[in-house]
């Protein structure tokens, strides 16, 4: 396992030294521009004061859209695990038979074209 490395990350203006490991250092970064971006609107927004208070709200916020996303993800893997079942369950036409093997339809005209130019050699 590879040694820890120590990440400088800025959040409101502020700096923060975080401790990872070095694979993680991306996602790590990631999460702290994305909190600083939370943090940023909602101090914009004038609505909250307070840095403390500021951090609660964006945790709130991440919070809340990280749980309504894994419902929304969870509603979506069940629905489409039922459509898989009732696709397994109901065979479609022609289940259990060999496929059958069908001529592709002649292309009309092209014969008559042939014919045509035959006739124009020969005039």
């Amino acid at each position: 396992m590879s040694q820890p490395l120590t990440v400088t990350l800025h959040i409101l203006d502020k700096e923060y030294r975080v401790s990872c490991p070095p694979e993680e250092r991306s996602n790590l970064e990631q999460a702290a521009r994305h909190l600083d971006t939370t943090m940023r609107d909602i101090r914009n927004s004038g609505k909250v004061v307070g840095v403390e208070r500021i951090a609660v709200m964006a945790a709130l916020n991440i919070s809340h859209d990280m749980l309504t996303g894994s419902h929304q993800q969870t509603a979506d893997l069940s629905a489409q695990q039922a459509q898989i079942s009732e696709l397994v369950k109901t065979p479609g036409p022609g289940a259990g038979r060999p496929p059958e093997l069908t001529a592709a339809p002649r292309a009309r005209g092209k014969r008559a074209d042939s014919h045509r130019s035959r006739r124009q050699t020969s005039v």
